[in-house]
């Protein structure tokens, strides 16, 4: 289990914008059977957990008492610099399930994409509910069973592991190949030549008489 050492914060004297010059950021934790509390979490330490952890796996949070598994529930990004600005931690229960997204992990190969079919991959994540302690990482999609052109892997054909059950609807479709669609060249039309207005070169001088026209 991941586990970061955690503050609790003084809303009142300090600010966010302090926090994070000072290479804190501020965040809550909170659940159904915690009271909201604010904290500040070292950012260095943060940005690691988060790269390992992502938002499906357990976090420890030392500092507030007794160790506190939690999620990371949501993280808010600076649009700028996309840094964490702010982040929540929701606090789990032991054998109370809890509804999370989980992502999905593409793995093998295609026979129909090795043959020269395209891969759509329509699903990046899929919604489960399981005990907190036994949520899996990630899911894998196995993709060596797209054998044909059109073939899908729906949800209902993951591989789950026990005790995990499906949010996301069965019918879902994960992944599919579908046949590369070449786009045809338009023929070049011919100009029309007669359409074409040619301006005639030179004028006529002041004083001159215009050409007389041809007898009938």
């Amino acid at each position: 289990m991941l586990t970061l050492t955690v503050e609790k914060r003084d809303t009142k004297n300090t600010g966010p914008k302090a926090l994070l010059r000072a290479g804190s950021i501020p965040a809550v934790v909170y659940g159904a059977h915690h009271e909201s509390t604010p904290i500040s979490v070292p950012s260095l330490a943060f940005v690691k957990v988060l790269r390992e952890a992502g938002e499906a796996t357990i976090v420890s949070l030392g500092g507030l008492g007794a160790a506190l598994p939690t999620l990371i529930h949501e993280v808010d990004l600076d649009p700028l610099t996309n840094q964490p600005r702010h982040i929540d931690f929701y606090a789990v229960t032991k054998g109370e399930k809890v509804e999370v997204a989980i992502p999905l992990t593409f793995e093998g190969s295609s026979p129909a994409v090795e043959a020269g079919a395209n891969l759509v991959k329509v699903l990046h994540e899929i919604e489960i509910e399981a005990d907190p302690m036994n949520l899996p990482h990630a899911i894998s999609v196995d993709l060596s069973l797209l054998v044909a052109i059109n073939d899908q892997i729906h949800v209902r054909d993951l591989k789950l592991p026990a005790g995990v059950e499906l949010v996301t609807s069965v019918d879902d479709v994960v992944v599919l190949v579908q046949a590369v669609v070449e786009e045809k060249e338009e023929a070049a039309v011919p100009a029309d030549l007669s359409a074409i207005e040619v301006e005639k070169k030179g004028k006529t001088e002041e004083g001159a008489e215009a050409p007389a026209e041809e007898a009938k």
